[in-house]
């Protein structure tokens, strides 16, 4: 999964009049002059260049994850994004500008792999477009890629947000960093206010979280609030950051003041608001019980999946996927010898199985963690079998941090900064050893690192001076894990687990679940499946632990349609590897299909199919 410390909270509101003034602070796409003087494609390139330019201005989080937040940019590190309805009036004038300006473009006269790029801008800001029609959707996080209806829950809004992201991407080496570091630290009050301003309108027009969804997200504001000021991530990071760099000055006294006279009142005021506004919340988890619930959860899968799969034709595919999987799991555990109850039975039982989890200690997590370093070596060992493009792919692994791991996933990758200065993360839910038995790391690692999330990005990373800075600014979730899914079959199919049984069943249990996924995020949103309903399914067909699996379903609760992206984007990789197969016949190179595949540097699936082509035309030339 990739984290969404990047992505800007989505709120809500039209206001069509500000649309002219919202833009009138955008750069001019270019003179009539240079116009006259350029080609089709090199006209398109710099509109690319300017619409880049926009979004950062907009989200200026992306900035600095991408390590693009110095030079000219530098003041978007002071800053963080407009949580506020004029905030998002900004962001829907500016997807309906970016089409505007994009019908100018003959696309016809355009390189092929401008074309690819001309159809994926405009997928993503037609999807902002179609985002602000809904009152709690959003034109930024239809732009994004993701459908977020509450601003606050275990695992969205500001106090779950910031100070991770201030933690891990905004770098501290001089005295004008740390005093960047403290006006956002100061912004994230505001932040919260606006947040708390959302709760409020939401909730007084029936959108609210479920009753458990907002009983825990209250536990956590509480929790961050009663954490003495000095000893919050916001100051000790912050202290030992300037620290490391040799910086002089009062910083965790300013620091610690900042989060004792700004914060932590602005989270008393969420508190109060939050409280109010799920006092009747029911516990239904599904987002067909909001206003116009069923059109969003349509607009949510297509987020999601970048498909027009209805909710039925998911969950079937769901039911049959896991069926399949199922049966190659059943033959594994009976020549394991475990042969007695059912595929999730079984599966469960060596879940629980004391050999397979690390000590719940401080040395039990720095084992579980060196053993995941040694799976990254095993998997870049194979990456010639899976690719001709020379990538150096830098990545660590750590533990998610603490304060956040309530709500946190159980793993999740944040790309490498295009500048270089900072590698891959690839973290990993520790709150408890027992969420990852030892025989379901080897594929977590390749999903999340090498030759899946870690590698996709990194060819991003490596390649920004010949890649628009926009592909790196874009996010679509079926093809971002589709990817990461794939790479855990490419390891399976290389041989990996040829001598690891128990990991190749690992790797198919996540296959499996992804399977489950289908089924059980339409459950919810689409056939009125209730939370108990869910989590029993998962545990009773994955054979994951419960506590894991209430976790996976407070998540697809909050984040309708993400977790289908999974297994529909890998069906759909797969789909086009064999149909490219079938036309190149002894030509066909399946590295070659899988650089093709990266090089898109991510693309809607209809996209993809049209890559695919151009590749198969290449090849048979």
């Amino acid at each position: 999964m990739i984290s969404n410390a990047l992505t800007i909270d989505r709120r809500t509101a039209l206001v069509s009049a500000l649309s002219t003034a919202a833009l009138s602070s955008f750069p001019t796409a270019l003179s009539a002059a240079t116009k006259a003087a350029a080609t089709p494609s090199t006209r398109f390139s710099k509109m690319l260049a300017v619409f880049s330019e926009e979004i950062l201005r907009l989200a200026p989080e992306q900035a600095t994850g991408l390590g693009l937040d110095s030079a000219a940019r530098l003041a978007l590190k002071s800053r963080l994004s407009d949580s506020s309805p004029a905030g998002e009036a900004k962001w829907s004038a500016h997807v309906k500008s970016m089409l505007t300006r994009l019908s100018t473009v003959n696309r016809a006269a355009l390189k092929p792999a401008d074309q690819i790029r001309y159809d994926t801008v405009k997928y993503a800001a037609e999807r902002g477009v179609e985002g602000a029609k809904f009152f709690y959707g959003g034109a930024a996080g239809g732009f994004f890629g993701g459908a977020t209806p509450y601003p606050v829950t275990q695992q969205d809004g500001a106090v779950t947000s910031i100070p991770e992201f201030l933690n891990s991407q905004h770098q501290i080496k001089t005295a004008a960093d740390a005093e960047a570091y403290l006006a956002r630290s100061a912004a994230m009050a505001r932040v919260l206010d606006q947040e708390t301003a959302q709760i409020t309108r939401d909730g007084a027009r029936g959108v609210m979280p479920p009753n458990f969804i907002a009983k825990a997200a209250l536990g956590q504001l509480d929790e961050y609030r009663k954490t003495p000021a000095g000893q919050q991530g916001l100051v000790t990071s912050l202290t030992e950051s300037a620290r490391k760099a040799g910086l002089k000055g009062n910083w965790e006294a300013r620091t610690t003041k900042m989060v004792e006279q700004l914060i932590y009142p602005a989270i008393a005021r969420q508190i109060a608001a939050l409280t109010k506004a799920t006092a009747g919340a029911p516990d239904t988890p599904g987002v067909h019980r909001l206003p116009d619930g069923e059109a969003y959860y349509a607009y949510a899968l297509k987020l999601g999946t970048t498909t027009n799969l209805s909710p039925q034709e998911i969950h079937a595919i769901g039911i049959e996927q896991n069926k399949m999987i199922q049966s190659r799991m059943d033959a594994i555990l009976k020549s394991q010898g475990m042969t007695k109850g059912t595929v999730g039975e079984r599966a469960l039982a060596l879940t629980k199985d004391p050999t397979q989890i690390y000590p719940d200690t401080p040395e039990g997590r720095a084992a579980l963690i060196a053993y995941c370093n040694e799976k990254v070596l095993a998997q870049r060992a194979l990456m010639p079998k899976f690719t001709h493009l020379n990538l150096k792919a830098p990545m660590i692994i750590k533990r998610v941090p603490e304060d956040i791991q309530d709500g946190a996933s159980l793993g999740y990758m944040n790309f490498a900064s295009l500048d270089g200065s900072r590698p891959a993360i690839y973290y990993i839910n520790l709150k408890s050893t027992s969420l990852w038995p030892k025989y379901q790391l080897s594929t977590l690692t390749a999903h999340e690192g090498i030759p899946g999330h870690a590698w996709q990005g990194a060819y991003l990373a490596e390649n920004s001076k010949d890649i628009p800075l926009i592909s790196s600014l874009m996010g679509f979730n079926a093809f971002i894990e589709g990817w990461a899914l794939y790479s855990e079959q490419l390891c399976d199919e290389a041989g990996l687990y040829a001598n690891d049984p128990l990991s190749q069943l690992g790797y198919l249990q996540a296959q499996q679940f992804r399977a489950c996924r289908l089924i059980v995020d339409t459950g919810l949103h689409a056939m009125r499946w209730t939370r108990e309903q869910t989590i029993r399914f998962l545990v009773e067909n994955t054979g994951r632990g419960e506590n894991s699996m209430r976790s996976e379903t407070d998540r697809y609760s909050v984040s309708p349609g993400q977790a289908c992206g999974y297994k529909v984007g890998h069906n759909e990789i797969l789909r086009l590897r064999e149909t490219a197969r079938t036309a190149l016949g002894d030509k066909f190179d399946t590295a070659a299909f899988n650089d093709a595949v990266v090089k898109t540097g991510g693309v809607p699936l209809t996209v993809l199919a049209t890559a695919i082509d151009a590749f198969v035309a290449g090849a048979k030339a």
